[in-house]
């Protein structure tokens, strides 16, 4: 239990988004005009999106908040694996109870949007992060019914120790048909229980409504996972943070 602590504390860590600040008078770049620091010829939400699933820093100015909240989902065996979905979303837990995997894979209605995510699946021996990353994406593929080699648009796999412990962090960001797929997996080996613990998140959707999406649904998403203060939750989940809110426990009054 305690290990499975730790990698979810990680895999939390792993998608908070860093906001940047300009000390002086706070001016934010507009999103729009963001280029990524780390993959030439992408711009916009997804270059912001890209970035930030690396720890860098972005113009996001606030929190990001659905517009249109719908149904919740709390997971059965992990309570603290909850959130609110777009209106039009489904969710569908996953659960092993045998091997400790936990997550959640979310889908619009229409099956064109994707947001998956798997905070601690343990598996014996080291695993290779490129195994995971090419199931991740052949899954994600055959799911949009394409069948065919998917056009790199960025790709990142970075080595470090975290408490010790070996970790490999990798990203993809693929193009294929008419859709785009970011996927971030980490992979943290702990030689003392001899299994590697895998955290997997994955967004795909549209090409044409990728920026979109991140900005009205995977951004909201991956928020709510994260631990935050009081001024800044949405209680009544209405949309509006509490502390822009003129009756934050009334989803009628914004």
């Amino acid at each position: 239990m305690k290990a499975f602590k730790y990698i979810l504390i990680l895999a939390l860590i792993s998608i908070l988004f860093a906001c940047s600040k300009d000390d002086a008078n706070n001016n934010q770049q507009d999103l729009q005009q963001f280029n990524s620091q780390i993959c030439n010829g992408i711009s916009g939400p997804e270059a912001m999106y890209w970035d930030g699933s690396h720890g860098l820093p972005t113009s996001l100015a606030q929190i990001p908040t659905l517009t249109n909240p719908g149904q919740q989902f709390i997971h059965s065996q992990y309570p603290a694996l909850g959130f609110t979905m777009p209106q039009g979303y489904v969710a569908q837990e996953i659960t092993d109870l045998q091997s400790g995997t936990i997550g959640v894979n979310v889908f619009r209605n229409d099956n064109n949007v994707v947001w998956r995510y798997i905070p601690s699946s343990p598996f014996i021996g080291q695993v290779q992060i490129n195994d995971i990353v090419a199931f991740e994406i052949n899954q994600i593929m055959q799911f949009h019914g394409f069948n065919g080699s998917p056009q790199v648009i960025c790709t990142t796999t970075q080595q470090s120790n975290e408490f010790g412990f070996p970790t490999t962090f990798g990203a993809r960001l693929i193009r294929f048909g008419n859709f785009t797929a970011l996927l971030t997996v980490q992979t943290h080996f702990m030689p003392s229980l001899g299994n590697t613990f895998i955290s997997v998140t994955l967004a795909s959707g549209p090409t044409t409504e990728f920026n979109n999406l991140v900005m009205g649904t995977y951004l909201p998403l991956h928020w709510q996972l994260l631990v935050i203060s009081d001024d800044v939750r949405d209680s009544d989940l209405d949309g509006t943070p509490d502390n822009q809110d003129a009756a934050p426990f009334n989803p009628n009054i914004q």
